[in-house]
């Protein structure tokens, strides 16, 4: 895969904003690949026994959408060398066929002379946000 190069980077710019939904065949899908079987991301019962809004989404699915944002901006999914968030919010995910709607948006921050750099990310839902203070550092062609 070809990575974006370094000369081609400065601090300050933004990333392409994405729409991702979240479904629940989604939810799914993320616990067979990641075996997270927890009845939070599947089980209105029980998401709500212990005070949930209802399903939500896993919390390192959120994340990795985040980095796909990322990945794609740089042309190599391998280009990621660090990646770091504190999970702030659920993202409930209705079972409507229709889930849940992310906005992703990133902006970089910092330029190293190594040819890496640092990406603030921003994931929000209805408007706030779902992760704290999300960043990738990436290694640039």
């Amino acid at each position: 895969m070809s990575r974006l190069p370094a000369s081609k980077v400065t601090k300050g710019d933004e990333l392409p904003a994405k729409q991702v939904r979240v479904t629940r065949d989604r939810l799914v899908r993320y616990a067979g690949a990641s075996l997270d079987f927890n009845p939070i991301h599947w089980n209105e019962k029980f998401a709500a026994e212990v005070g949930l809004p209802g399903v939500i989404a896993h919390g390192m699915l959120t994340m990795a959408l985040a980095n796909e944002l990322v990945s794609d901006w740089v042309g190599d999914p391998g280009a990621i060398v660090e990646t770091t968030t504190k999970f702030t919010r659920p993202v409930p995910v209705p079972n409507d066929g229709e889930g849940a709607l992310l906005e992703i948006t990133g902006k970089v921050t910092e330029v190293s002379e190594d040819g890496t750099a640092k990406v603030a990310i921003t994931v929000a839902f209805e408007g706030q946000t779902v992760l704290g203070r999300p960043t990738a550092i990436v290694r640039l062609g």
